[in-house]
């Protein structure tokens, strides 16, 4: 898969993997997985200022906690992505979302999939973001790349995903949705 019409093509005409379990978190939250529509199509990524209270430093998708005012999960993630990366919530054509997973903050966390297909300037909000980088979609989502190890925490098992690319080490959460997504465009028909 190499072409942003044969990943749209995959992601609309396989069903959704479904995880061993269903997001029971009580509270809310979305990220917004920005692929850009280059040559080479890229899957944008944070890194998390190092001033934050949680995940510090850490690799991860512009997204976080639904606001009251928030019509809906999408609304979040862009308007999450607006205030973390500057990037205009017009500019963004979603194509849909994964199932919601559980992060261990406590928030039932839905990934809403959005292309970019202009040239977008970007400035992180130094706040929250330390700085950003890109990825080619065809090699996150290259299954093999992904390692694992199984923990128990809070009296159950969990699978933690690692995946690095170049010096970023993508980990937990972040890993963990990309590696759906992967699996439900790599699935053959």
């Amino acid at each position: 898969m190499t072409s942003i019409s044969d990943f749209i093509h995959r992601f609309q005409l396989q069903l959704p993997v479904r995880s061993a379990y269903s997001a029971h978190n009580p509270r809310n939250a979305a990220v917004l997985l920005p692929i850009i529509c280059k040559p080479e199509p890229t899957l944008l990524f944070t890194q998390r200022s190092a001033n934050l209270r949680a995940h510090a430093g850490q690799i991860a998708f512009p997204g976080g906690a639904a606001d009251p005012e928030d019509t809906s999960l999408i609304a979040t993630a862009l308007r999450e992505a607006e205030e973390e990366v500057s990037l205009p919530q017009n500019k963004v054509q979603i194509l849909g979302q994964l199932a919601p997973l559980d992060s261990i903050g406590g928030y039932c966390v839905t990934p809403v999939i959005g292309l970019i297909s202009e040239p977008i300037s970007f400035r992180t909000n130094p706040a929250e973001v330390a700085g950003i980088f890109e990825i080619p979609l065809s090699d996150a989502l290259t299954l093999p790349h992904y390692r694992y190890l199984d923990i128990k925490r809070r009296n159950r098992q969990q699978r933690v995903y690692f995946y690095w690319h170049q010096e970023h080490m993508i980990w937990g959460l972040t890993a963990a949705i990309i590696y759906r997504l992967a699996q439900q465009v790599q699935k053959t028909a």
